[in-house]
């Protein structure tokens, strides 16, 4: 089944008033921090000031429940959101999201990385957040409404209870990677793409846990990480 019941809505900026939320990153600072993952494109000022409004609700939110064991700011931005912009960027690069109506489902989102940024970087994507936690999928709900993310939305459930499939599937930093791969892998669209961000060494076990039905392609080596990469893969017809 597709996303034909998902909404068709783009965004239309920002629905916040950013002067109202003391940045715990400044900007400056940001687009440094972003510029190896960007591949020497700037980040756009909009790019930036969602970003900044994501981090401070993260860092509000984290400080009473346990959303990311990372505590630092430049860390946060670093490991979470620069990674998560080259996953875009990788996807970009690839084609992936030249479909016409693109669509992509994050399992086990988490606080939102990779899917949210992926879809700040690419605001014509329609997006499914996929996250069993309730305390998460409240956290998420909170960031979809702040930013005004029209074309986002939050599957509050196991991802083999999400009926759909989307052009796009990601996955990263989930319990039980082997098991919960071959549900992922099970969500993608004819003819789209798993994209895993992966440490290098659980490559092998990937492959093994998708096995000889799954082409993945050669990973590509996530900037300022030690042995982290993406690596996307398609359905051998």
């Amino acid at each position: 089944m597709s996303f034909a019941t998902m909404r068709n809505r783009r965004a239309n900026g920002l629905s916040f008033h950013s002067c109202d939320m003391l940045a715990a990153v400044d900007s400056d600072r940001i687009a440094a921090l972003f510029e190896p993952f960007l591949g020497g494109e700037a980040a756009s000022p909009q790019l930036i000031a969602q970003v900044q409004v994501y981090l401070d609700l993260l860092l509000r939110w984290n400080a009473r429940t346990n959303l990311t064991g990372v505590r630092d700011p430049e860390q946060i931005v670093t490991r979470h959101f620069g990674e998560s912009l080259f996953a875009a960027r990788v996807l970009r690069d690839a084609g992936a999201l030249a479909a016409s109506d693109p669509t992509l489902a994050d399992v086990g989102s988490g606080p939102g990385f990779p899917g949210i940024p992926i879809g700040l970087l690419a605001p014509e994507l329609s997006l499914t957040l996929i996250e069993s936690q309730n305390k998460k999928t409240s956290f998420l709900r909170e960031v979809i409404r702040t930013l005004g993310l029209d074309r986002a939305e939050v599957f509050n459930g196991r991802a083999e209870n999400w009926n759909y499939t989307a052009g796009i599937v990601t996955l990263r930093a989930v319990e039980k990677f082997e098991t919960v791969l071959p549900i992922a892998a099970s969500l993608v669209a004819p003819g789209g793409t798993l994209c895993l961000l992966i440490a290098a060494s659980q490559l092998a076990a990937a492959q093994r846990s998708l096995g000889s039905q799954w082409r993945l392609n050669v990973p590509a080596l996530i900037p300022e990480t030690l042995g982290r990469i993406i690596c996307m893969g398609s359905y051998a017809i």
